[in-house]
């Protein structure tokens, strides 16, 4: 009989390797819920999958589907949430995430929750269950997984001037792996909508790079091109969420139509 190990845990030590790494590490938002894109995506080498539950389609039914494209790619599942509530983040790891991102963090008390429902105990107050997906719906013993499940990463989103003004307070909550900034939601929120290399909204995140690097937490960010992603890279950023998926495949076509068409 072939040993039964939990399916997304050998990628979040890649996952997490790839952000102690000086290239750092780079995953494609998928908005889609087409589970070949995922696979694909994993292929490509990214070092993982944003499935965006956010602003994408998917839904806890079509999530696991996602999750296992992923596993047999090799690539890490990283789940962003919807906002709100702390089931989703349980069900998210419940069936296999590597990692979850939760948007919309403006204060400390907001992430120790986060931090909380991602965690078994003592750590945090996730709900115990060890016939889901993640623990190989039963065959990995309770105890082995209870630990092991403590590994999956926290990433939090501190995306306006709330968060930012109160972020001090935030770094402070144990357990944050990644903070993880949005540029736009970052430039509108300083009233400048849009302009993302603003030179105002670049000394922001530099800023916020300093303060995170110097409490242990890692800063991500988001980037819709490749020179965007090296240009937070360069400056400190560990985690790129790099465009989306219908958004790649868009491009790629378009540029082949165009090369077709050339004379």
């Amino acid at each position: 009989m072939n040993p039964v190990n939990m399916p997304s845990m050998d990628s979040v030590a890649r996952f997490k390797a790839a952000m102690e790494s000086d290239r750092g590490a780079l995953g494609p938002f998928m908005i889609g819920t087409d589970p070949a894109f995922v696979e694909a995506a994993g292929y490509a080498g990214y070092d993982f999958v944003l499935l965006d539950m956010e602003h994408g389609t998917t839904t806890h039914q079509t999530l696991p589907n996602l999750i296992r494209a992923a596993n047999v790619a090799g690539v890490c599942p990283v789940v962003r949430v919807p906002r709100g509530t702390d089931i989703w983040i349980d069900q998210a790891l419940d069936v296999g995430a590597g990692a979850v991102m939760i948007p919309q963090i403006d204060t400390a008390e907001q992430a120790r929750a986060a931090v909380s429902a991602a965690k078994f105990s003592p750590v945090g107050t996730r709900g115990t269950c060890r016939f889901v997906r993640s623990a190989g719906f039963g065959a990995v013993p309770g105890s082995e997984y209870f630990a092991k499940a403590q590994d999956t990463a926290v990433i939090l989103q501190a995306e306006g001037k709330k968060g930012v003004e109160n972020l001090d307070e935030i770094l402070d909550v144990p357990g944050i792996d990644v903070l993880f900034v949005g540029p736009y939601d970052l430039s509108s929120s300083l009233g400048l909508v849009g302009q993302i290399d603003h030179p105002a909204v670049t000394a922001c995140i530099k800023d916020i790079i300093a303060k995170a690097t110097a409490k242990g937490v890692k800063v991500g960010c988001f980037a819709d091109t490749v020179e965007g992603g090296k240009k937070w890279r360069d400056l400190g950023v560990k985690f790129i969420g790099y465009a989306c998926d219908t958004y790649i495949f868009m491009q790629a076509a378009k540029a082949d139509v165009e090369a077709f068409s050339a004379k």
